[in-house]
């Protein structure tokens, strides 16, 4: 590497370089030295855990501690929040002439949260504010703290209690609903009490009954029916009827009669042509002619009589018991309605009952839940469930914080010699003329055979020596003087530097 060739462009581009990095130098060192203090205050929370083990008494209120960490950092740093504070603290010294979205956003610059990851064992927040004052910062910070344990406590009461309200009117709504399916149920089985499942073996049993008495009374009703016709046979062929003896009989007499009973008897069993008839007849009208004749007519007057009296009471005795016979059909006939109706009545009652048994689950299950919510209320109200609670409150810092002077005037000033380095650079690559040997060789394809070089007089060096220096002075002393009256006159670096930050989101 041809060092000199470098060294003598760096030389010639001295001026350039000296520039930049003078300036840049200059305004590092100035804002190194003139910023104001900073002290920084911090403060550390963690989530604690329940006090009361879940399994005894558990809370409502279930949020992940990472995450409740990250909504009480959304909450504290709400505009209305950082407004009011920087006026209670009086954070900035022209605050009064801030406007409210630069008062947010220098808020939000001088603070910084950091919390654990969702691997750490315990969950963690770190709050950081930086102030001018070590008073202003830690008083900050205790706003921050007040904030975030006033926020904690009222959000999670607010929906431990809210859970509460919650299941309290949905017992409330089931009781009410379960009171009316109750009355429901009840009206139904009331309306049709006549037709219910469990008297459904009764109602058959009394069914079997009805139609066993209806068979029993159509049995008398034709026993009788059949003894009517026995008397007006037994009288149309004897001419008289069973039962019926003068008080003077001859022997003769009570034989006839019994013959008589026995023809009557015989004719209800056997035919007219039955031999046992026939012998009765003929033994009859044997004792017929040894037996006396009676008056005709007293004997047909009183004979009719005793038929009359017989038959009427054979009609009233079958008027009973059609009587009986029709009401024992009524009653067959409302027991079979009701047994017929007694299917869809049982399916209308079961699908009733089980809408009111579902719920009645479902009541159950909200009042335990009742239960449980009120327990969770009243651990939060307690405070005996998961909160927030301070590990290390802020302190009031004994010296500032910031800024390291001699890190950023250090740092200015490599700037200053990279920027003008590059600016050097920067030059030489747009310069595109010839200046060596080689450059002839590598941009005209030729290969001179000596090369003889601008030989400047002891005069010339001089005054070209003097003449860079008395720029480098030039340059020096109105880069100095044009960075202090901007700095006296116009802005302090300082404030520049610091709203520059700002809004880049930065501090130093």
């Amino acid at each position: 590497m041809d060092l000199r060739f470098y060294w003598s462009i760096f030389s010639r581009r001295l001026p350039y370089f000296m520039l930049v990095a003078t300036v840049i130098s200059a305004a590092s060192i100035i804002v190194a030295f003139s910023l104001p203090p900073a002290y920084v205050s911090e403060m550390k929370l963690i989530v604690e855990a329940p006090r009361i083990p879940d399994d005894l008494a558990a809370s409502t209120v279930r949020t992940p501690a990472q995450q409740q960490l990250e909504l009480l950092e959304q909450r504290l740093l709400t505009r209305a929040n950082l407004i009011d504070i920087a006026n209670r603290q009086r954070v900035f010294p022209d605050i009064s002439e801030m406007l409210p979205d630069r008062i947010v956003s220098a808020m939000r610059a001088r603070t910084t949260v950091r919390a654990s990851n969702h691997r750490a064992p315990v969950p963690l927040m770190q709050i950081s504010f930086e102030a001018r004052s070590g008073a202003v910062a830690a008083g900050v910070l205790n706003e921050y703290l007040n904030l975030i344990q006033q926020e904690d406590v009222r959000s999670r009461t607010a929906r431990a209690a809210q859970t509460l309200e919650f299941f309290e009117q949905e017992v409330a709504r089931l009781s009410e609903e379960l009171a009316r399916r109750n009355a429901r149920l009840l009206a139904f089985k009331t309306e049709n009490s006549d037709a219910l499942p469990e008297s459904l073996d009764y109602k058959l049993s009394q069914q079997t009954l009805l139609q066993e008495r209806q068979a029993m009374l159509e049995r008398e009703i034709a026993g009788l029916e059949d003894q009517r016709q026995n008397l007006i046979l037994i009288f149309e062929s004897t001419g008289r009827v069973n039962g019926f003896e003068r008080t003077q009989q001859s022997p003769e007499s009570r034989e006839l009669e019994e013959l008589r009973r026995q023809l009557g008897e015989a004719l209800i069993i056997y035919s007219e042509q039955n031999p046992r008839v026939k012998v009765l007849k003929a033994r009859i009208a044997e004792m017929e002619k040894t037996v006396q004749p009676r008056p005709e007519d007293d004997e047909d007057t009183t004979g009719n009589a005793l038929l009359d009296v017989q038959l009427a009471e054979i009609a009233t005795r079958i008027d009973v018991l059609r009587g009986q016979q029709s009401a024992t059909q009524a009653r067959l006939e409302k027991v079979t309605d009701t047994i017929n109706r007694t299917p869809a009545t049982s399916i209308q009652i079961e699908e009733l009952t089980q809408d009111r048994d579902n719920l009645q689950q479902q009541y159950n299950l909200a009042v335990d839940r009742l239960s449980r919510a009120s327990t969770g209320e009243r651990i939060e109200v307690t405070a005996q469930g998961q909160r927030v609670s301070v590990i290390e409150p802020p302190v009031v810092p004994n010296r500032p914080s910031k800024p390291n002077r001699t890190l950023i005037a250090a740092g200015g000033c490599f700037l200053g010699i990279l920027a003008g380095l590059g600016l050097v650079v920067l030059l030489e690559m747009l310069n595109r003329s010839v200046r060596r040997p080689e450059d002839l060789v590598a941009r005209l394809d030729i290969t001179p055979l000596a090369t003889i070089p601008y030989i400047s007089t002891p005069g010339e060096i001089w005054r070209r020596r003097g003449f860079k220096l008395a720029r480098l002075t030039i340059i020096l002393v109105s880069v100095s003087a044009g960075v202090y009256a901007i700095h006296t006159y116009y802005q302090p670096l300082d404030l520049m530097a610091e709203r520059v930050m700002e809004k880049i989101g930065t501090r130093w």
